[in-house]
C-alpha cells in the first residue's frame, strides 16, 4: 500500500500521523547490510520510499533525522529490516539509545513542520 501526501493538504492531524508514521516505516523496513557501513541520507530515504512514502517526502524527512543528530547506531536501528514495528513509535524499546530516541522524538515533530511544506 503506498502512502502518498503529495498535493493534498492535510488537517493537524494528518500532519501529526504522517510525522509519527516515519518510524515504523524505517524500522520495519529498509536496508540490512554491512553493520560498520555509514548510514546515509540516501539509505534512510530508500528505507522510507520502501514502507511507502513518496520520494519528496522521504528525501525530506531523511534529511531531518541526519540533521538532527542520529548516531549511526540510532540510524542502523531506524532502517534495520528485523525491527518490529509496533515497538517502533516507542524508540527506546526499538533498541535506540535515549539520547537517539529524544532525537528521533525531535525530529518527528520538526518533520511535521518541514517535510509537509514540501508536498504542497
Amino acid at each position: 500500500m503506498r502512502k502518498s501526501f503529495g498535493g493534498s493538504v492535510l488537517g493537524s492531524a494528518g500532519l501529526v500521523a504522517a510525522a509519527l508514521v516515519t518510524l515504523p516505516l524505517l524500522a520495519g523496513c529498509g536496508g540490512g547490510g554491512d553493520k560498520s557501513a555509514d548510514v546515509s541520507q540516501a539509505d534512510v530515504s530508500k528505507s522510507l520510499q520502501a514502507g511507502g512514502l513518496d520520494a519528496k517526502f522521504a528525501d525530506c524527512a531523511a534529511k531531518v533525522f541526519l540533521d538532527e543528530g542520529i548516531s549511526q547506531d540510532g540510524l542502523r536501528v531506524m532502517i534495520k529490516k528485523d525491527a518490529k514495528a509496533a515497538d517502533a513509535s516507542d524508540y527506546q524499546s526499538a533498541g535506540m539509545s535515549k539520547a537517539d530516541a529524544d532525537k528521533a522524538q525531535s525530529a518527528a515533530a520538526k518533520i511535521v513542520s518541514s517535510c509537509m511544506k514540501t508536498q504542497q
